[in-house]
């Protein structure tokens, strides 16, 4: 049965990957003068918890365009640039990049979605972050 991840600070999340944890937590933060709204799936391991899932929109002047974007994401995840492979993702709502475990893009400028996953999730990465659109 498909899940829904529910609402995001005004993004509907229409997909949670069967196997993702049921432990669901909403954060907010700020970095670097961008503010992060943020929503985590885990579960527990044996040697505590693991998060499967991780959803984040961000919203701040300095997301002018998707390369503002990718350099926001390389600092704020600790990424070489040069060593982070990237190829393009079309979203609905904007032009993307994605990696294995990652995909994000450029709602409009100023807002910007990232979805975070996990090796064991990486073929649900797609679908899941297409499923991300803005709520009505």
């Amino acid at each position: 049965m498909d899940r829904d991840g529910g609402v995001l600070d005004g993004f509907h999340l229409g997909y949670v990957p069967p196997g993702v944890g049921d432990e669901v937590s909403d954060f907010s933060s700020e970095w670097e003068d961008v503010a992060l709204t943020s929503r985590f799936w885990e579960r527990r391991t044996a040697d505590g918890h693991r998060v499967d899932l991780r959803v984040h929109v961000l919203r701040g002047p300095r997301l002018t365009d998707l390369d503002a974007v990718r350099d926001f994401l390389a600092a704020y995840l600790e990424r070489d640039p040069a060593q982070w492979r990237l190829t393009e993702f079309p979203h609905e709502d904007g032009s993307g990049l994605t990696d294995d475990t990652q995909a994000f893009w450029l709602v409009e400028p100023g807002v910007a979605v990232t979805v975070l996953t996990i090796p064991e999730f990486a073929d649900a990465l797609a679908a899941t972050a297409l499923a991300v659109r803005a709520a009505p």
